[in-house]
């Protein structure tokens, strides 16, 4: 297997899952700031929507799409668990990697793009409006407040399971945290579970 992989918080988070997986696989750095994943080679033979991440396989095949690349690798390797054991724990470790996507990440990752990271995205991208870069970042916090509530308690998302949605988390509020964008100190639950991560030796991937 290879990994094509660059900055931003996609890639952080399937060399994280790697490295709590304890694999070591060699890796393509791709230059998505020069744009080098925006034109062929690459878009010809890894990924024609010219994203990052990537995963090849042996045989030669593509697999994009962070989740399903961990899903992958959580198949062909299931220990230590990152999803889970279960039919249940996989199933609650879905739903909070849904949930932080849907309601923490994306307004995040749009928030930046709109604003920050508007002239680097604009150009290769539709993007929405500078006006409303602030209102999706609000609305980022407004559900790590949410999520805030739902941590009380717990050592991680999935209580005293580490997992895919820990990972995907950490890699955005990481990002988020460099890019103006940080966690609002009041969400004491969230930064606590933050500062745990950040000790993991896989934080650092």
């Amino acid at each position: 297997m290879k990994l094509y992989t660059s900055v931003g918080p996609n890639p952080h988070v399937v060399r994280m899952f790697l490295a709590e997986k304890g694999l070591e696989i060699p890796m393509q750095e791709v230059d998505i700031r020069a744009g080098e994943n925006r034109r062929p080679p690459y878009t010809e033979t890894v990924n024609r929507r010219g994203q990052c991440p990537a995963l090849e396989l042996d045989d030669g095949s593509i697999l994009c799409e962070i989740t399903a690349i961990c899903e992958y690798l959580e198949e062909i390797h299931p220990q230590p668990p990152l999803i889970g054991s279960t039919p249940w724990e996989r199933a609650e470790t879905r739903m909070w990697t849904r949930r932080v996507d849907l309601y923490i990440n994306e307004p995040l990752a749009s928030g930046f793009r709109a604003s920050e990271g508007r002239k680097m995205f604009e150009p290769r991208m539709r993007v929405v409006s500078v006006e409303a870069a602030a209102d999706l970042k609000a609305i980022a916090q407004d559900n790590l407040g949410w999520l805030d509530s739902e941590l009380a308690g717990k050592t991680w998302i999935c209580g005293d399971r580490f997992t895919l949605a820990d990972i995907l988390l950490f890699g955005f509020l990481n990002f988020g945290a460099r890019v103006n964008q940080p966690i609002d100190p009041a969400h004491e639950n969230v930064t606590a579970w933050f500062e745990r991560v950040c000790a993991r030796p896989s934080a650092k991937a």
